[in-house]
């Protein structure tokens, strides 16, 4: 019997490269080159903010370069990548374009990109130390440490704040609610109250962990106002809400999605206090704003809450994703203890091995947290307070430039760097079809927002490098396609 050993026509090609080990560099290099110039064409045939033509436009092109998605045979490392990057980077969304402003969807910084390589490249995975023992004492360090700068550096002997690193901030949210049902688990069901101005996650993770229907407060001024949540308060624990007074959650809001306004987080704390309710910050947005001492005050109370939610692919600048769930006392974190023999044994938890599984409810996840570090430290406190000055001061400019113009209303001064205008004369239907023109154009992104019942055009500005004649560009192009 004759055993072959290579194909007949001839030698196998080789194994393709692999990223790690001590060859990575060499491997990566020229794949890099090659990303890199499909980037740059990619962008150049966009050529602005968004591709213009639509969905049905965009996934033509798309179809045309994929062709068939998985071939008999192999195109090789730089066509595919030097094609799909391309078609990615000419049909992307780009949060780096000063004209793309509709979301909390923000440009990375090159730095925390090169990091995010790294991690990639590496590619540990943090459920157990022997997967990744540098990045896990990275991560340990890094969460406490941002941890702390949200709730005070703790005095010898108190209680450390932690934080566990998320996908974003409905990860983080439903974290939040789940520890809080834990911990009052043998008290009987909790009840989370909010207001109409919290993120959908918050009723969504309700409904995700059983819990009974979360409470909406009304909220038409845009933020919770303490009357409403007091009497709100007084009738869940009379049983108003539901079958008997139980243990209470009210999430608060740090920055709100449609435009950026922030609870008066220190008045709500007291009643908490006094109703003998949890506080839960969903901080994603407006979170950053602690490491600025011009816009810190705006946090004032935040650190009485039992749980925060932050987000750092919002106004931190990181790749997605970069979330975070902070408590005051990590011991907080307890009930989400779990073992699995395979990644910690109690004999290996016991000889020192680092326990990471009770770190998060998913298993594998990469280490998200290295870009976050590599940024903290290539820009330091001031670094990052610039950058976060630098845009609000973006969004106070754009709020004075359409308040100054006859043929804007603007709804608000911005609170962080949100800010909701309109074209006048217009209606509901007229704004709605000039923000689909500008995108079927590919010439602006700008979001919507329904504010004291009716529809505004929202700027979310969250690139620093926005200039005053980028915000004028903007008005100057909404002129031209306004419909009246």
């Amino acid at each position: 019997m004759t055993i072959r050993t290579t194909p007949p026509h001839g030698t196998p090609p080789p194994l393709p490269p692999l990223a790690g080990g001590s060859g990575a560099a060499e491997a990566l290099r020229p794949l890099l080159d090659t990303v890199l110039g499909a980037l740059a064409t990619g962008a150049a045939a966009r050529g602005g903010p968004l591709p213009a033509g639509g969905p049905d436009a965009v996934t033509a092109r798309v179809r045309a370069a994929l062709g068939d998605v998985l071939p008999a045979h192999g195109h090789g490392d730089h066509e595919a990548l030097r094609t799909l990057v391309h078609v990615l980077a000419a049909g992307a969304a780009d949060p780096a374009d000063p004209l793309c402003a509709a979301h909390l969807h923000g440009p990375p910084l090159a730095v925390a990109v090169a990091a995010d390589l790294a991690a990639s490249a590496l590619n540990p995975s943090l459920d157990s130390w022997d997967q990744a023992p540098a990045a896990s004492a990275i991560e340990a360090l890094v969460t406490r440490a941002l941890a702390a700068e949200l709730y005070g550096t703790p005095h010898p002997g108190a209680p450390h704040p932690d934080a566990l690193v998320t996908t974003g901030g409905t990860e983080a949210n439903q974290l939040a609610l789940l520890l809080a049902r834990e911990r009052h688990r043998a008290a009987g069901p909790l009840t989370v109250l909010h207001g109409a101005n919290a993120h959908h996650s918050v009723p969504r993770a309700a409904w995700l962990l059983g819990l009974p229907a979360a409470i909406e407060i009304p909220t038409p001024t845009g933020t919770l106002h303490p009357a409403d949540l007091d009497a709100a308060l007084t009738l869940a624990r009379r049983g108003g809400h539901g079958p008997g007074p139980g243990p209470l959650l009210v999430t608060a809001t740090a920055g709100t999605t449609d435009a950026g306004l922030i609870d008066p987080l220190d008045a709500l704390a007291d009643l908490c206090a006094r109703h003998g309710a949890d506080l839960h910050v969903d901080a994603a947005y407006g979170g950053t704003l602690a490491l600025s001492p011009r816009h810190r005050h705006l946090l004032s109370g935040l650190d009485r809450a039992r749980s925060i939610t932050l987000d750092l692919h919002k106004l931190g600048w990181q790749p997605v994703a970069a979330g975070l769930l902070a408590v005051p006392d990590s011991a907080l974190l307890a009930p989400l203890a779990h073992q699995a023999d395979y990644l910690n044994a109690t004999d290996d938890t016991e000889a020192g091995l680092p326990d990471l599984l009770g770190r998060s409810l998913r298993t594998t996840r990469r280490p998200d947290v290295l870009k976050i570090a590599v940024t903290l430290r290539a820009l330091g406190r001031d670094g990052l307070a610039r950058l976060i000055d630098g845009t609000c001061a973006a969004a106070q400019q754009l709020a004075r430039l359409i308040d100054a113009h006859p043929g804007f209303e603007l709804h608000a001064p911005p609170t962080i760097s949100t800010v909701l205008f309109r074209p006048v004369p217009t209606d509901d239907a007229a704004l709605a079809a000039t923000r689909r023109t500008l995108l079927q154009g590919g010439r602006a992104v700008l979001g919507r927002a329904t504010a004291d019942g009716r529809l505004w055009l929202k700027a979310t500005l969250l690139n620093p490098h926005t200039t005053t004649g980028d915000l004028a560009t903007l008005l100057t192009l909404l002129e031209g396609s306004t419909h009246r």
